[in-house]
């Protein structure tokens, strides 16, 4: 689940009040890393992939990853 806030860095952000009681990562969506060329280059190839009408449905995926965590 993520949750999406913004904070004045002073008073507590109503999203987080609203969460169930536990322990969380927070990390800033304003600081993303830079791509290196590859990534970039790869990301690039997915895109123009898709284009060709190459891409897998999200439930072939899923039980991909599924089939793969459980080995």
């Amino acid at each position: 689940m993520a949750v999406v806030l913004n904070w004045n860095g002073t008073d507590v952000p109503e999203e987080l009040r609203k969460l169930p009681e536990g322990r969380y990562v927070l990390e800033s969506v304003d600081a993303l890393p830079v791509l290196t060329a590859e990534q970039e280059q790869g990301l690039d190839e997915a895109i123009a992939s898709l284009d060709r009408g190459e891409g897998v449905d999200a439930e072939t995926v899923f039980r991909r990853v599924e089939g793969r965590l459980r080995r």
